[in-house]
């Protein structure tokens, strides 16, 4: 076992990954492989809390799975949450420990149950209600020292920080370790048709850069990202083209940033060569994925057996965990 701390982080099966994903999360998990023991998870049992196609359900885990693997996550680090069903075994017991108020006030719960109660049947599932105390199992199972996060996510983490403590106190052993965020840089990127909301697939097609798309695809929608709209910033940046200058920095040109934010200062900029910057910083970095996906393509059931043994492989960490919580819980053990 490595004397690393221990990072987890998860990301659900939505299918194709955009350009907000690498820059708001995936590039730092690459990145923090160098320095921790690091665990990510496709969480596909999360994706059942909202209507979801079976079939594309799981088209989609493999999808991500290649797709991570192509930006530079090493398939070592790599699990499936439902072939390690030691989450959802721990869940149960969390819920135990779990109160019921705070569940009802995460802000994400009250933000997606009110787009499903949109829909046709207006059904809102328990598993979207619950899904914050599987997070945590998906945390703790692993006794995890860090995870990433965002704002959206600091309530989650709040819940699996206060399951552990109730847990612990209950049993009375310090045995479940206390997560704590792990706060990185990373760079929020909005929509290129609309910089007042993220980068999102949810939102349509025109809203999302696909990190896999074609690079003429890819300057197209650049060409026809939005700068300014006309509105008074009272002198500041326009969001639209803030956004332009954040997917540059984030590109790591440097150079080039600082030369446009030059003429920017400076009242000379014009958007076309900011444009054209953006459009062929992010085309270098999708055909440099692009061709290692390619290159996974050619050996599609090798790298699946490759994550399905290393799911095993991290799954006897979840085992070990659970066996250890449910014989503080006073529960019986099944001999594996």
């Amino acid at each position: 076992m490595s004397d690393k701390k221990r990072v987890l982080s998860c990301i659900q099966p939505t299918g194709d990954m955009h350009f907000g994903n690498y820059f708001g999360a995936v590039k730092n998990w690459v990145e923090l492989q160098a320095t921790y023991e690091c665990m990510y998870g496709v969480v596909d049992y999360h994706a059942m809390t909202m209507p979801f196609n079976p079939i594309k359900l799981r088209e989609n885990t493999w999808e991500l799975i290649f797709n991570l693997m192509a930006v530079g996550i090493e398939p070592q680090n790599l699990f499936i949450q439902s072939l390690v069903p030691e989450h959802t075994e721990l869940c149960w017991i969390f819920n135990c420990f779990a109160s019921y108020g705070q569940l009802s006030r995460m802000t994400q719960f009250k933000d997606k149950s009110a787009t499903a109660s949109e829909g046709e049947d207006g059904f809102i599932s328990a598993g979207l209600f619950d899904y914050p105390v599987l997070q945590a199992a998906d945390i703790c199972v692993y006794r995890a020292d860090y995870v990433p996060v965002g704002k959206d996510q600091e309530q989650h983490l709040e819940l699996a920080r206060n399951i552990v403590q109730r847990f612990n106190n209950q049993v009375g052993k310090e045995y479940l370790i206390m997560p704590e965020p792990l706060y990185t840089e990373f760079t929020k990127i909005t929509s290129t048709a609309d910089p007042s909301r993220k980068m999102s697939k949810s939102a349509g097609e025109k809203h999302y850069i696909s990190l896999f798309s074609d690079s003429d695809k890819i300057r197209k929608q650049v060409r026809s990202a939005v700068t300014d709209t006309g509105e008074n910033t009272g002198g500041e940046m326009s969001p639209g083209v803030k956004n332009l200058f954040e997917l540059l920095k984030a590109c790591e040109k440097i150079e080039t940033y600082t030369a446009l934010k030059a003429d920017y200062d400076a009242g000379n900029l014009k958007y076309a060569p900011l444009k054209e910057a953006v459009a062929e910083a992010l085309v270098e970095i999708s055909e440099a994925v692009r061709s290692k996906r390619a290159e996974l393509n050619t050996r599609k059931k090798e790298v699946k057996e490759e994550i399905k043994a290393s799911s095993a492989q991290i799954r006897e960490r979840a085992q070990q965990t659970l066996r250890n919580v449910k014989e503080l819980a006073g529960l019986l053990n099944v001999k594996y």
